[in-house]
């Protein structure tokens, strides 16, 4: 199985995060946000 190394940028993870922090947010939204944020890099 390959390892997907694919990053999400940073102005698209703010993006993720303000639909995520969005109660009008639908189910599908908040899914592909969470998605996308889960791909970004890790803080040191």
């Amino acid at each position: 199985m390959s390892k997907n190394t694919r990053q999400t940028g940073s102005k698209a993870a703010q993006a993720a995060a303000k639909v995520l922090s969005n109660p009008r947010s639908t189910k599908s939204e908040k899914s592909a946000a969470a998605s996308a944020l889960s791909q970004t890099p890790k803080r040191k």
